[in-house]
């Protein structure tokens, strides 16, 4: 994976209290990944994920399949 061209967001809903994920989904279309990393810890592991992978997780997050309440 290419760190030089990876640009890091974080979703608009963190309130910033340290608990978030950064996604580079800029790359998704032209390499088919997703990659993946702790906010805390920029310069951290990272990981990848398929496009197909992190859709469906998406999805579940706006269905509501992970609410813990």
């Amino acid at each position: 994976m290419t760190t030089d061209s990876l640009q890091w967001c974080k979703s608009s809903y963190s309130s910033n209290g340290g608990n978030c994920i950064e996604v580079a989904v800029n790359l998704a279309t032209t390499s088919g990944h997703v990659p993946v990393r702790d906010s805390k810890q920029a310069d951290g592991p990272r990981m990848s994920v398929s496009t197909n992978a992190f859709s469906s997780f998406v999805e579940g997050v706006r269905a509501g399949e992970f609410d813990t309440v």
